[in-house]
């Protein structure tokens, strides 16, 4: 692991200082102006720090090695976004206000189309790797993962790549998406879907399933 990658695995724990502070602040002096500082550093913070990271360090798709001492940008992505992971519920406010986590979204590089419904509880875990087309529906405790890791020969190699979601989709409950799928327009997948890399879907193939089911 690279210095960077050394040094970027401590931001989580950076912004959560910082949010802690600035609760301290609110409490001893309350106001607007420590209110839009705590709502900075959750939100925007991380945000501006990852646009910065991205310019200098793009994400590349494909397989690469994160034991190495090349530095790898997709830990550096990973590690700024971890703090939403971890903390769920601020995303899950985002998602009650319409049309908020899909601009959200969107401020962090994905292509989010129009009439794309969020429900409550839901996990993405590379944000900028996201195509989704218009009318769009993600069921409860889905998740989306645009990266898989696995061991091999000494070392963890990394594999990313984009997920697409294309119009009228809908994914049932408890269905995970993997890094690569691609899934065609007018798809339904039933509850518990498991759709691993580079899977594509076609009409034909879903409704085989649905048959099966």
């Amino acid at each position: 692991m690279t210095l960077l990658s050394t040094i970027l695995s401590f931001f989580p724990m950076l912004v959560m200082l910082m949010s802690f502070t600035s609760l301290l602040w609110i409490c001893a002096s309350p106001g607007i102006f420590s209110v839009v500082t705590l709502i900075f550093i959750i939100c925007a913070f991380p945000l501006l720090i990852h646009k910065i990271h991205t310019y200098f360090y793009p994400i590349e798709e494909g397989i690469s090695y994160l034991c190495g001492r090349k530095y790898s940008p997709w830990w550096g992505s990973h590690q700024i976004q971890s703090i939403y992971i971890a903390f769920p519920v601020i995303e899950r406010i985002l998602r009650m206000i319409p049309g908020a986590f899909t601009l959200w979204l969107r401020l962090w590089g994905a292509k989010i189309g129009k009439n794309v419904y969020w429900t409550a509880h839901l996990e993405i875990s590379d944000r900028t790797l996201l195509e989704i087309g218009d009318n769009v529906v993600v069921g409860h405790a889905s998740g989306l993962y645009s990266h898989v890791i696995k061991p091999k020969k000494n070392d963890l190699m990394l594999y990313v790549k984009r997920i697409k979601i294309g119009n009228n989709v809908f994914i049932g409950a408890g269905s995970y998406i993997a890094a690569g799928v691609n899934i065609v327009d007018g798809t339904f997948l039933t509850a518990c879907t498991r759709l691993y890399p580079n899977s594509t879907l076609e009409n034909r193939q879903v409704e085989d399933k649905l048959i099966l089911n």
